[in-house]
């Protein structure tokens, strides 16, 4: 699998806690926080590479989370929208740190406000970044129904619920999902492509709990205290490159193009029998875990929207299946932050009825129009910039207050 199909651990999360730095005064504060999370992860990437060396599988991340700053489902408190406005500076003046704002849940509603001040941050973000195809919005997601225990980013962060510290391991393996199906070949049933995604998944999560509990083990004894392992998430996560593709995946079940009718029954099998495998396979499952559709970083993704065989319609009709939403999608620059803030409230409308966990990380790029294509390199790849709708939702976008939750909500 590591040779052949490029299986790799995408990454190993240390999440911290920081509810201990709180101090008499913010200059205290920062220096606590600091001080805080470079002494607790100061081995992190040493432990990984050691298990890395052990086991001959690479980990192609090393990251770090936090416990968030500021949670804004139901309400805003004025440190919180300060918060908010900073993050275009934060974003365009840093090189590795990632944001996120979970903006409503199944229980709380959406908070109506946060959605607009996002969409005017993103619409910052994506002006203070205009020389580089306005990548700072690549390092932000909003969130409905967020997860405390997501190992990836943009969104990873630590719950206010987690231990005071945690490993949390993600996988990938798009390329060799996509060799399990491809064995089975064209003539195979339903049934038996599901039987051949579940058996992959249960050996690519078992090898991503094994490496994580390795490297939670390694840190605990460089840092002289346990750290717990914490969840596998079992996200198919591509990347550009070559046969590493969840669309891939999905062609190979027998679909001309990601986006020909039929895709979203495909990504729901898909995502199903990964879910059900891995679950077989390790002690705790969580994160996101099921498949990730990121326009910009899987080529067969890039394809299709180049094609024009996908929309913003089409990709949110599979946002109700995916692990996340409406992901690295680029957008004209001039769109309206109400406009955005739409796209926004339509995302967190399905996470917030269906009680699932929807995101959004857009890229109003900068400069460019409909056609032109936003070139990040690497593992954010590119991406031709996709149509949105021109129908004003500028009364709306403004009303402000709280989307109620579902009735479904009240379960006590």
């Amino acid at each position: 699998m590591t040779e052949a199909d490029a299986f790799d651990i995408r990454t190993v999360t240390l999440g911290i806690s920081l509810r201990g730095c709180r101090s008499r005064d913010a200059a205290s504060t920062r220096q606590n926080v600091y001080d805080h999370v470079v002494r607790t992860a100061a081995h992190h990437v040493a432990a990984a590479e050691e298990v890395e060396r052990t086991y001959g599988v690479r980990i192609a991340n090393k990251r770090v989370s936090i416990t968030p700053a500021a949670l804004v489902e139901k309400g805003t408190t004025p440190g919180d929208a300060a918060l908010i406005e900073a993050l275009p500076e934060a974003l365009a003046t840093t090189a590795r740190v990632c944001a996120s704002v979970a903006c409503g849940s199944t229980k709380a509603g959406i908070n109506a406000d946060a959605v607009l001040a996002v969409a005017r941050a993103i619409k910052g973000m994506a002006a203070r970044t205009a020389d580089r195809d306005s990548v700072g919005c690549a390092k932000f997601v909003a969130f409905c129904n967020a997860v405390g225990d997501n190992p990836f980013v943009a969104g990873a962060f630590h719950g206010p619920s987690e231990a005071a510290a945690a490993l949390n391991v993600g996988i990938s393996g798009p390329g060799v999902v996509l060799r399990a199906i491809e064995a089975v070949g064209p003539e195979a049933d339903f049934g038996a492509v599901t039987d051949a995604i579940k058996t992959m998944a249960f050996k690519i999560t078992r090898a991503g709990e094994l490496v994580g509990r390795r490297v939670a083990e390694a840190l605990g004894r460089r840092l002289g205290a346990p750290v717990p392992f914490g969840v596998v998430d079992i996200s198919l996560a591509p990347t550009p490159a070559d046969r590493d593709s969840v669309g891939d995946v999905l062609r190979a079940m027998g679909l001309g193009s990601v986006g020909a009718p039929g895709t979203t029954a495909a990504l729901a099998m898909l995502n199903e029998a990964i879910k059900r495998g891995g679950l077989m396979a390790a002690r705790h499952v969580g994160g996101l875990s099921g498949a990730f559709m990121p326009v910009s970083e899987d080529q067969a993704m890039i394809d299709a929207a180049a094609a024009g065989h996908l929309s913003l319609a089409k990709l949110e009709a599979m946002s109700a299946i995916c692990s996340v939403g409406l992901d690295m999608v680029a957008i004209p620059g001039d769109t309206p932050a109400e406009t955005i803030a739409g796209i926004l409230f339509d995302e967190f409308a399905i996470g917030m009825v269906n009680d699932k966990t929807t995101a959004v990380r857009i890229l109003p790029v900068a400069g460019k129009g409909v056609g032109e294509w936003a070139d990040y390199g690497g593992l954010l790849g590119r991406a031709p910039v996709m149509p949105v709708s021109e129908v004003s939702n500028a009364v709306f976008a403004h009303r402000g207050g709280r989307i109620p939750a579902p009735i479904r909500s009240l379960t006590n």
